[in-house]
């Protein structure tokens, strides 16, 4: 026990520090270097910790690594305050995704598995940040990730719906279980529930739209897919919550 508790301690320390660190090995390289390729290294900083720690240090690592990213990456130079619209979508991006990976990392400490066994896992979260820092607007992206994914979870079909909530289907929440009422189905027993399933995508504490996923007859996707489906969702409210907070900036 002690042993467990020494090393949440370590990563709670190395939560603050990592991101830090290597934020500031960047700062030589800001000018030539893509803050795109910049965020994706504090992503793999984040993991890292989140798999020696917890998921508060996940958690505190992806924080650390947005502000610090802000500070030193992002023009105006060492200041809290980011000048461009591009750069305020890849601290956010790097925010969620280092969130979302994290709870991938501390679940049962098993990303290990994830990225091992199947490595399009990550590959699909980080080409969806790409897409998005390419200019794409928002419902691109939206149908970049509807695509993903019908391959992801095995489906017949899937449909991105703006602003809608109408109903109440079966959700894929962020943990990755499927809630239906008040209860949850056991996807592992009995496969996805036969009827549309709602996948919410949000960002910034606003709901944006949601994902309604057809699934296949006897598909069985793992906890690690599911959990990969919501990180993809996630991204997509992240994306139109900073395409709105741009159009407010102007």
């Amino acid at each position: 026990m002690r042993r467990y508790l020494d090393r949440d301690r370590l990563a709670l320390i190395a939560a603050v520090l990592a991101p830090l660190a290597v934020t500031a090995m960047l700062v030589p390289f800001r000018v030539s270097f893509s803050n795109t390729n910049s965020a994706l290294i504090l992503v793999v900083v984040v993991v890292a910790v989140a798999i020696i720690g917890n998921r508060v240090a996940g958690a505190l690592a992806a924080l650390s690594a947005a502000v610090w990213f802000t500070f030193f990456l992002a023009p105006p130079y060492d200041e809290f305050v980011i000048g461009k619209a591009a750069d305020v979508t890849t601290a956010v991006l790097l925010l969620v995704v280092g969130l979302a990976v994290s709870q991938l990392a501390a679940h049962a400490r098993r990303l290990k598995v994830v990225a091992i066994t199947d490595s399009r896992y990550l590959g699909q979260i980080h080409d969806t940040a790409r897409l998005a820092q390419s200019g794409a607007s928002a419902n691109a992206v939206a149908t970049k990730v509807r695509e993903q994914l019908v391959d992801l979870l095995q489906l017949r079909g899937c449909r991105f719906e703006y602003g809608t909530l109408l109903g109440h289907p079966p959700r894929l929440e962020s943990d990755g279980s499927i809630a239906t009422g008040r209860t949850h189905w056991n996807v592992e027993r009995h496969g996805l529930p036969p009827q549309e399933i709602e996948l919410r995508a949000s960002g910034g504490g606003t709901l944006y739209g949601r994902f309604l996923l057809q699934p296949s007859p006897g598909s069985v996707p793992t906890l690690e897919a599911r959990l990969v489906a919501v990180t993809l969702a996630d991204q997509v409210g992240a994306v139109y919550d900073a395409e709105r907070s741009a159009g407010g900036a102007r």
